[in-house]
């Protein structure tokens, strides 16, 4: 007997899907697959305009996520800054550094960012905001800086400024009796 004749069938699985054609089938009696659709929508049905407006949909969907991304990003920068100290050392320097760069060059090429933006229905409050947020970045990065002692907000700070001190006594040694 041979091993093949003998195997019992397996038995298929509900999500399993036989795509080989059968004995007197051809190529155009098979069904059309999950999800196809062999009508096309014309210019003026309703299901056009329902695509259209997805479409639209989609637009606000991604230019709102653009310019909330800054603000998204605050709670990890926030993160980082606690996690680098307070200490100058090149950790701390290379973080606050980024965190200054990273919303400069944003805000330095906020002209095209917003390009993309332009057929979003609320265009005005999405620039409003992705400019807020790289504003709040930059705010955090002079936290930072601030609380590591790099920016000059003691009067000691500018003591190369200041004018000496004009002495009103002179003592000089002398001879003890």
């Amino acid at each position: 007997m041979h091993p093949t004749t003998n195997t019992p069938k397996r038995s298929r699985n509900k999500w399993s899907l036989d795509v080989n054609l059968k004995k007197g089938e051809s190529r155009l009696e098979l069904p059309a697959p999950p999800g196809y659709a062999r009508e096309q929508p014309s210019i003026g049905s309703d299901d056009a305009v329902a695509s259209d407006d997805g479409g639209t949909n989609l637009i606000d969907k991604k230019s709102w996520e653009i310019a909330v991304g800054p603000i998204k990003g605050l709670p990890m920068n926030i993160f980082i800054m606690y996690m680098a100290g307070n200490t100058i050392s090149i950790f701390p320097i290379m973080m606050v550094g980024m965190m200054f760069f990273r919303p400069t060059q944003a805000l330095m090429g906020i002209r095209t960012t917003m390009r993309m933006l332009e057929n979003s229905s609320q265009y005005i409050f999405q620039t409003f905001l992705y400019f807020l947020g790289n504003c709040l970045a930059l705010a955090l990065a002079v936290y930072k800086c601030n609380s590591m002692g790099l920016l000059p907000t003691h009067a000691s700070d500018w003591l190369a400024f200041a004018a000496p001190i004009q002495q009103l006594e002179y003592v000089a040694g002398g001879f003890a009796l």
